[in-house]
């Protein structure tokens, strides 16, 4: 379901049931918190900011808050012009710039005796489970504290080849941690549109999806960020489709109007355009979106047929179940028709099928259906799938050809 601005509709109300409390998180760019020409922290929009967090928290909600502009601070403090383009320059700007960037927020958070915690995580940081329990733990820890956690990549030390690449995709990494029930990506337009407003008059406001798949063949993503920021909408949409995989309502919506998330979580008909991304009926256990969206990815392994899969029933899940997937599967080796990427024993690799046409042939183009932790490095797999090609199993001293490269505990398959 897509929903226009032009067409008779209901608003989905029933696909999110308000409850107290919540836990929510807001995601502000860079357009919301530095102005684009001269860098000067928009101080009465973060102001506004501040005033609708504490708002939240007296309607008894829980808030965690994801911030860029560590760049378009440090460019003023440094007096810069223009973000430089090499990456440890940037890095440098956004060393200065954080330090600066939580000042003003305790500044204004302190004015309402708000106490206020900096958390900036890498990638790296979660591709480890334990430090991804310990990241889980401290945000619901300082929740439970009734402190506001602020979130920013650390742009200091991340590896630029593995970088969650803009805040779009942390804020939805973050909704997932903290199973948050909404996800805000405020923006620089009041929701999703079928064209680039800006350019195009007859553009049309998207209010409700539950299908962003679809979506993407539909509308044009063309990104209307500013010079300082880096997501437009297509990252959003990424967003969206990571956050509503671990069953959090996202929503689009205007970041200079922040005072505007109260009325749409009351689902009050008086609130202005925003879009909203429906979330998975069934969503992913914490394990699953975990090997998802936390482990980088260091190889693939291309299967002969996603019907070659081995399914199995999940005990513990039933009908009414929306916390666990109602099959598990595994991998074989009989089922691997070749693997890429050098990769060692419990990295995470992605599972990919070829695209069929219409007689049913295999084509060129690869689906990754799945992603999940191996058993073997890619050195070791190479060697049963040679043995099996020359049924050598003697070599190894098992049948090497039901050898199980993947645990259906430690498979992910997309949505």
């Amino acid at each position: 379901m897509i929903t226009y601005n032009n067409i008779s509709y209901t608003k989905a109300i029933n696909a999110v049931k308000s409850k107290d409390p919540m836990i929510l998180v807001i995601k502000i760019g860079t357009s919301s918190i530095c102005d684009e020409k001269t860098h000067y922290p928009l101080l009465s929009n973060l102001s506004r900011i501040v005033e609708t967090i504490l708002n939240l928290k007296s309607l008894g909600h829980r808030v965690v808050l994801v911030t860029s502009g560590a760049v378009g601070v440090g460019l003023l403090n440094l007096g810069l012009v223009e973000k430089p383009k090499s990456r440890a320059a940037i890095q440098a700007i956004a060393a200065v710039g954080q330090g600066r960037l939580m000042s003003i927020y305790d500044d204004l958070f302190g004015r309402f005796n708000q106490p206020i915690a900096q958390i900036l995580l890498t990638r790296n940081d979660l591709a480890d489970r334990s430090q991804y329990l310990n990241a889980v733990n401290c945000l619901t820890e300082l929740l439970d504290m009734d402190i506001v956690p602020i979130v920013n990549e650390n742009d200091t030390i991340s590896d630029g080849a593995i970088k969650f690449g803009d805040n779009d995709t942390l804020s939805a990494i973050t909704a997932g941690m903290v199973r948050a029930d909404y996800l805000f990506l405020m923006t620089d337009v009041d929701c999703l549109y079928t064209d680039n407003p800006r350019t195009n008059p007859d553009a049309r406001a998207i209010l409700v999806c539950d299908n962003i798949e679809k979506l993407r063949q539909e509308v044009c993503v063309t990104s209307m960020g500013s010079s300082l920021g880096t997501g437009g909408m297509m990252t959003k949409l990424i967003a969206a489709e990571l956050a509503t995989a671990a069953g959090v309502t996202t929503i689009i919506a205007r970041g200079s109007t922040p005072e505007n998330i109260i009325p749409i979580i009351k689902q009050d008909k008086s609130a202005p355009l925003y879009t909203r991304f429906v979330p998975n009926a069934r969503p992913l256990v914490d394990r699953k979106w975990w090997i998802l969206h936390g482990l980088h990815t260091a190889g693939s392994i291309e299967i002969e047929d996603q019907d070659m899969f081995h399914f199995f029933e999940d005990e513990g899940s039933s009908d009414n179940s929306s916390t666990k997937p109602l099959i598990e599967i595994s991998v074989p080796a009989v089922a691997v028709k070749s693997i890429e990427g050098n990769f060692i024993e419990q990295q995470a690799v992605n599972i990919i099928v070829r695209q069929r046409d219409e007689n049913g042939a295999a084509t060129n183009t690869a689906i990754v259906v799945a992603k999940g932790i191996v058993n073997f490095s890619s050195a070791e797999i190479n060697r049963i799938l040679q043995a099996n090609k020359n049924n050598k199993m003697d070599t190894f001293g098992y049948d090497t050809k039901n050898t199980c490269l993947m645990n259906y505990d430690n498979i992910a398959v997309y949505t």
